[in-house]
């Protein structure tokens, strides 16, 4: 799928600067005392409320009036394998640590890699494959040392590297949504539909609304301007001028950042090997994002 629209900034930076708004994302889930289910549902619901002003002027809804029924039940789907994802890694972050649940919800780009190819047609060169499996040997190092098998653990760990199949398939349907829709109406109807589901899913689970301490408000609210608006809704814009892989292999950066702050936070320790996986991921990453940024002007 080829770009054709010129960006009016570059997205190859401005996916990195969402890289780092998204890394703070597992701390604020971790500080927040709600349950995983509900604090997915508020961040999605308030998200959703936040950009609806931007989504519901008067080009927004002629947008989404204008969607044919094959694309709503895309975005449908999208908003579904979003809510999904959120669930599962906001739970296995209950089990497991910060390091090990946010190195295996990144390893998305394998599903990406292979679902682009096959459904998308996107094709990487060598040089870009092999920044990617750099980047895919940097997380597997910040994370092995951390990996526990069997308990808790593990139930977490196979939590977190599920999130990464769904992340992957929201990102893909994103990827062909994001060529019809422009971002605000695009991401207002793909976290409304996800706060719908998630709304659903609480009824059924009987968990409770309200009421929240105060300060679990606040990492709700900072879940949705710094994680969401200012990472997931920065990835929605990037794919409609790159490669749904190149969103996808820049999101191995998140295990970096979100590592520095576990310690300063909660002083969970990164040890030896995972200092040098996250050497070993921003060295894949700046080969993968040169080479693809070098492809792109070559095409």
């Amino acid at each position: 799928m080829e770009t054709v629209e010129k960006p009016p900034f570059n997205p190859y930076l401005a996916v990195l600067l969402a890289v780092m708004c998204v890394s703070t994302s597992a701390i604020f889930v971790r500080l927040s005392t709600a349950h995983p289910m509900m604090i997915a549902f508020y961040r999605m619901g308030l998200s959703a409320l936040f950009l609806a002003p931007f989504a519901l002027n008067r080009s927004g809804r002629k947008e989404l009036q204008g969607m044919n029924s094959r694309d709503i039940i895309a975005a449908i789907i999208a908003g579904l394998f979003l809510a999904v994802h959120f669930t599962v890694w906001n739970i296995s972050l209950e089990y497991t640590s910060v390091a090990s649940s946010t190195v295996l919800v990144t390893m998305q780009p394998l599903f990406v890699v292979t679902l682009g190819y096959i459904f998308l047609k996107e094709k990487i060169s060598a040089k870009s494959m092999a920044g990617a499996a750099l980047a895919l040997t940097g997380s597997i190092l910040v994370g092995a040392a951390d990996f526990q098998i069997g308990g808790k653990a593990l139930l977490g760990d196979i939590l977190a590297f599920s999130g990464a199949f769904f992340i992957a398939v929201y990102f893909l349907i994103g990827r062909q949504l994001r060529a019809k829709l422009s971002l605000f109406p695009y991401v207002f109807l793909v976290y409304g539909t996800a706060a719908v589901f998630l709304f659903i899913a609480n009824l059924l689970a009987g968990v409770p609304f309200y009421p929240y301490p105060p300060l679990d408000w606040l990492w709700f609210i900072t879940l949705t301007i710094i994680p969401t608006i200012g990472g997931h809704t920065v990835y929605n814009w990037a794919l409609r001028y790159v490669k749904t892989i190149v969103v996808s292999v820049s999101i191995l950066g998140e295990p970096v950042g979100a590592t520095i702050l576990a310690f300063m936070i909660f002083h969970e320790m990164p040890g030896s090997q995972q200092l040098l996986g996250d050497l070993v991921i921003i060295t894949g990453l700046f080969i993968f994002l040169i080479s693809a940024r070098t492809e792109e002007e070559n095409t």
